[in-house]
């Protein structure tokens, strides 16, 4: 089901189970608040209600006008404490990303296509459990899945920035400093990590960004 409210389209789904009426307004009414209260602009946004085990979980997805996605994901024992949890998270993000707004161009954080981009596959290898031909090296990994995703060239601060906001594990992007292929990724002590494959030719600060990954 698709909400319309004033500045944004919030479409809600259920997996597993059934997203009603009354958690689709709830949902809908929080997310509206924390975007008018740090945005105050249009965007569109998706939000899935799964049951897995016993426990909820609700997955929110909002797209900025710049193009920026911000994501977050929240659990409970129940629909709403999981939508609590989710809207709290994505709060933070949001709070984050204003934040960080203020040393960055609007332009930089766009993801509007640039010199440097390039398009990169992104494959789902799955395994033969087929005991009968374990001996066999097949010429080829079985693909299971496959989507496109843009490489997109950035500074290592606007690729931290757009990283933070996401629940994505790493994010690959072209350093704007040399167009060497760069990762930040989510780090276990909370922080988020930088692999710089050009290390000659970019300063780094103890080998990783200090972000925090909320």
């Amino acid at each position: 089901m698709t909400r319309e409210g004033d500045t944004m389209t919030l479409q809600i789904t259920g997996k597993n189970v059934d997203a009603g009426d009354a958690y689709q307004a709830y949902v809908s009414e929080k997310i509206r608040t924390v975007l008018k209260k740090y945005l105050g602009r249009e965007v569109d946004g998706h939000v899935r209600l799964e049951k897995v085990r016993g426990l909820f979980k609700t997955n929110c997805s909002v797209r900025l006008a710049s193009g920026l996605l911000l994501e977050a994901h929240g659990e409970g024992g129940d629909a709403y404490a999981s939508a609590d949890s989710a809207v709290e998270r994505l709060e933070t993000r949001v709070r984050r990303y204003k934040g960080r707004l203020k040393s960055h161009s609007a332009a930089a954080a766009a993801t509007g296509r640039r010199k440097g981009d390039i398009d990169a596959r992104d494959y789902t290898v799955g395994f033969n459990d087929d005991e009968e031909h374990h001996d066999e090296q097949p010429a080829a990994p079985l693909i299971i899945a496959e989507a496109s995703h843009a490489i997109v060239e950035l500074s290592v601060s606007d690729a931290v920035m757009r990283f933070d906001v996401t629940e994505a594990p790493f994010m690959i992007f072209r350093n704007a400093a040399h167009g060497g292929l760069n990762v930040v990724y989510r780090r276990s002590d909370g922080h988020v990590g930088w692999i710089d494959a050009e290390p000659s030719a970019a300063p780094r600060v103890n080998g990783q960004v200090q972000a925090s990954a909320g």
